[in-house]
């Protein structure tokens, strides 16, 4: 089987791979269009007129975090690296407890669309309002820019599309300028309730594909793990029973332990920070919901990645990591690979489709969010001061923000394209840590904090975890950077979380004893703990405020 791959840059029927996807996609547009019809107002379009149940929300949830890196990139990272690969998933899922305890419950009382409603509240709403948007576009432009690779990856494995890096626009490029055409599409018109009912679905066709694949590849080894760890040593002999344990990636040099800590750091800490999840809250109708949403998805999010577990060793035993790592699309490959392996092309089909469907989903919900915030915060509260702002011109500016969006993620992407995708998710994630989680903490629970502080948190944040992730091997100076053929790093970190998310918080105390404190402050602090603990008119969060 391992020659049939090496040999063939396809793997099953191309056809057969992409009419299970179009089925999808029909049925989810068939979806889009008919909740588009209720779509009246701006909370609808944002927050899916706070509809839906926690358990509702969770399982979408789920599918919003389960994204390309989870499925694609943390299976080739395990099928090739072993444990280190798995420290993704251990990152990923701790990361729910912060934001389960730190920010879930208390954002949605506060809020109302975005994460500038939160952070503007108790400050001057203009310079903070467009902080936060600021924000909020590149920490999705970052997260847009994995999903889109994703995409070039697994269609360069399904229909032999390979990516020639010497001209700008190929075939994989065209893939990944369709998958924004319709990521476009599911925003523009369904909303929030359109992309929320893709996220419910992918999020169901991904944990069933999962738990079928993995119950298929313990059942060969007779539902004996240690078999399935045994058989992925043999099938790996330049590293041997090296990928049971750590260091095989993040423990050969003193930088790349100092790299592993900083990935780490920026994992567990990012998720509370990441705009297109915390926006999720706001569609539930209460806190007890926006609780209940996280409890589901962290159940629904840990079995994932127990699955994830058996799906990448079962890849390394099954199809081997040489032919894994040789294979079009590299190391994200390797659960399409293992389902051709266990089941043909008709499991194939299935499978691509589901990673397909997770990709859409997931770019879906980035992009809504990315456009939301413009509109509500830059354009309705910046812009035009509130003054006059008809919703129905509010949601208008968000469609075309989501053109825009579309349009930038897919040249990012095709930039992206071959790089790991659980790696390019860190460094979104390193991003919201840096940028948003310090000045969330601060707005929530600590009364000194002032205008300045959040402006000098977020900027100082952004333009720091930005800055060393131009300049670290992620971007250039490596066989395996995006500008491969180019050396400007100066920063020996894969990851900026060790350096910028401690300077982050840092900053936010400086630029809070440096500036002035804010008109009614502490009244409005006051007010903000009552909101965020009781809940109580968390309905009219929209509020008039300072408009320096």
């Amino acid at each position: 089987m391992n020659a049939l791959y090496l040999a063939e840059t396809t793997v099953g029927k191309p056809a057969l791979n992409i009419g299970i996807f179009l089925v999808f996609v029909l049925i989810t547009l068939v979806i889009v269009f008919r909740v588009s019809r209720t779509n009246r107002t701006a909370s609808d379009y944002y927050a899916a007129g706070r509809a839906f149940t926690g358990t509702q929300n969770g399982v979408a949830i789920s599918g919003d975090y389960l994204s390309a890196a989870s499925f694609l990139g943390i299976a080739g990272a395990i099928s090739t690296v072993g444990y280190d690969g798995f420290l993704y998933s251990i990152g990923f899922l701790v990361a729910w407890l912060v934001a389960l305890l730190l920010v879930a419950e208390l954002l949605r009382n506060t809020g109302k669309f975005t994460m500038g409603d939160v952070l503007s509240f108790r400050m001057r709403q203009r310079p903070v309002r467009a902080a936060a948007a600021v924000s909020t576009l590149v920490v999705s432009f970052f997260y847009l820019l994995a999903q889109m690779a994703g995409a070039g990856g697994l269609i360069s494995l399904l229909l032999g599309v390979e990516n020639d890096k010497t001209t700008f626009f190929n075939g994989q490029s065209l893939v990944i300028a369709i998958v924004g055409i319709l990521m476009i599409v599911y925003v523009l018109v369904g909303g929030m309730k359109g992309t929320t009912w893709v996220q419910i679905i992918k999020a169901t066709l991904l944990l069933v594909g999962a738990a079928v694949m993995t119950v298929w590849v313990l059942g060969k080894f007779g539902f004996n793990l240690s078999a399935v760890l045994g058989q992925a040593v043999e099938h790996s002999p330049k590293n041997g029973e090296k990928i049971l344990g750590p260091g095989l990636q993040y423990g050969k040099t003193a930088t790349s332990k100092i790299d592993f800590v900083s990935l780490g750091l920026a994992l567990v800490l990012g998720t509370a920070g990441l705009p297109h999840i915390l926006m999720r809250f706001y569609t539930v109708p209460s806190a007890k919901e926006a609780r209940r949403s996280v409890v589901w998805a962290i159940w629904l999010i840990g079995i994932f990645y127990l699955f994830t577990l058996v799906l990448g060793y079962g890849a390394g035993a099954l199809v081997g990591p040489d032919t894994i790592s040789k294979a079009p699309g590299g190391a994200n490959s390797a659960a399409p690979l293992l389902a051709f392996e266990l089941g043909g092309e008709i499991l194939l089909g299935l499978i691509s489709a589901v990673a397909f469907a997770t990709i859409l989903a997931v770019v879906a919900g980035l992009t809504i969010t990315a456009s939301a915030s413009f509109a509500h915060d830059v354009y309705a509260n910046v812009l035009k001061k509130h003054i006059g702002t008809e919703p129905d011109a509010e949601v208008k500016v968000a469609r075309r923000t989501a053109l825009v969006i579309g349009v930038v993620a897919i040249v990012g992407g095709i930039l992206a394209n071959g790089q790991n995708i659980a790696f390019l998710v860190a460094l979104a994630f390193a991003v919201a840590a840096s940028a948003n989680l310090p000045t969330i903490l601060y707005s929530l629970f600590w009364k000194r904090f002032n205008t300045t502080g959040a402006l000098y948190s977020i900027y100082g944040g952004l333009i720091s975890s930005v800055v060393l992730i131009i300049f670290s091997p992620a971007v250039s100076g490596s066989s395996s950077a995006m500008l491969s053929k180019v050396d400007f790093h100066f920063f020996p970190l894969q990851n900026p979380g060790l350096v910028s998310i401690p300077l982050s918080f840092i900053l936010g105390i400086v630029g809070t004893y440096v500036g002035t404190k804010d008109p009614d402050g502490s009244s409005r602090y006051a007010e903000m703990e009552v909101r965020s603990l009781t809940g109580a008119g968390s309905e009219r969060s929209d509020r008039p405020a300072v408009q320096h």
